[in-house]
């Protein structure tokens, strides 16, 4: 199975300039990349949506706005 990078999803909250909550990014994350993705970042990996949206908002990713949070172009490494 491949997996998908971290990346990919901020830069997916990022097209759609909506505020999620992490069941609504959950949510998008299966509908766009499937159910059974697995995802890495540059310190994880084999982690499913749930596990991922996890990892980014413990490693400060996201921005917080009145109806949840979204993401911002200098939350996302550039390597």
């Amino acid at each position: 199975m491949t997996s998908i990078h971290g990346h990919e999803v901020l830069h997916m909250m990022l097209a759609t300039q909506e505020s999620f909550t992490t069941n609504t990014l959950v949510a998008g994350i299966e509908a766009r990349f499937g159910p059974d993705a697995r995802f890495h970042t540059c310190s994880a990996a084999d982690l499913d949506a749930r596990a991922l949206v996890d990892f980014l908002a413990a490693r400060g990713k996201f921005v917080a706005r009145d109806a949840g949070f979204t993401t911002g172009e200098n939350k996302i490494c550039q390597h």
